[in-house]
Formats: structure tokens, sequence, C-alpha cells
């Protein structure tokens, strides 16, 4: 599976982005898709997670309520809605895939989109 994430920009605290990530191959439905975030020096961070059916999602405590995760299996893609942002948001953002469960540790994802960023002002 190969990924392509998209969408980051510059936005103002409280604006909105859209983050997508196609996926290539026929068995996207099959997988798992995770974002995660890191900040340059810092440890990459959870954000949000869905099922290969989409009919579960998590997500970090730090996104909950403001982010939403979702996905189009019949256009191979995978978004993250990021809404009330903030300046702590601002990050580089990575789509990921893995089989079967949710996970929420980035180690036990086996492929990895290119990042976007994202950049938030105050």
């Amino acid at each position: 599976v190969q990924l392509q994430a998209s969408g980051g920009g510059l936005v103002q605290a409280g604006g909105s982005l859209r983050l997508s990530c196609a996926a290539s191959g026929r068995t996207f439905s099959s997988y798992v898709m995770g974002w995660f975030r890191q900040v340059p020096g810092k440890e990459r961070e959870f954000a949000a997670a869905i099922s290969s059916s989409g009919s579960s999602t998590n997500y970090a405590d730090s996104v909950k309520g403001r982010f939403a995760i979702s996905r189009d299996n019949a256009k191979n893609t995978v978004y993250l809605q990021m809404n009330n942002l903030k300046p702590e948001d601002t990050a580089v953002y990575y789509c990921a895939a893995r089989r079967y469960t949710i996970r929420w540790n980035g180690d036990e994802y086996d492929y990895w989109g290119q990042g976007t960023l994202v950049t938030v002002s105050s």
C-alpha cells in the first residue's frame, strides 16, 4: 500500500483544515487507517484511527471533539477533518495503515505516507 497525504497548510487558531490520504492498491478497505502527528524534536503522537469498515474510530484526548476521521473505501481515501485548531496542533501529520485492529502505537503500522505540514498561528 502506498499512501499520499495532502491538505496541510497555514491556518489561524480557531480555523479548520481537512487532510486527505489517498491509498494505492485494491485492498484499501481491509486496512485500519491512522493519523499521527509529530513536532520536530518530539516523539510521534497518535491523533486518530478508523477501522477498515469505518464503523469504529478512536481519538487521542487532545483532539477529541475537534477532529473527525472518516474514510471512503470507494475512493481509497481517508480524511481528517480538523476544527477549532489550536497552535499546539502545529505538526507534520502522517497517515498510516495496518491490518486488523486499531492501535495507538505507530510502531504497529506497516505503511506510512510522506506527511503534510499543518501550521496554526495564534
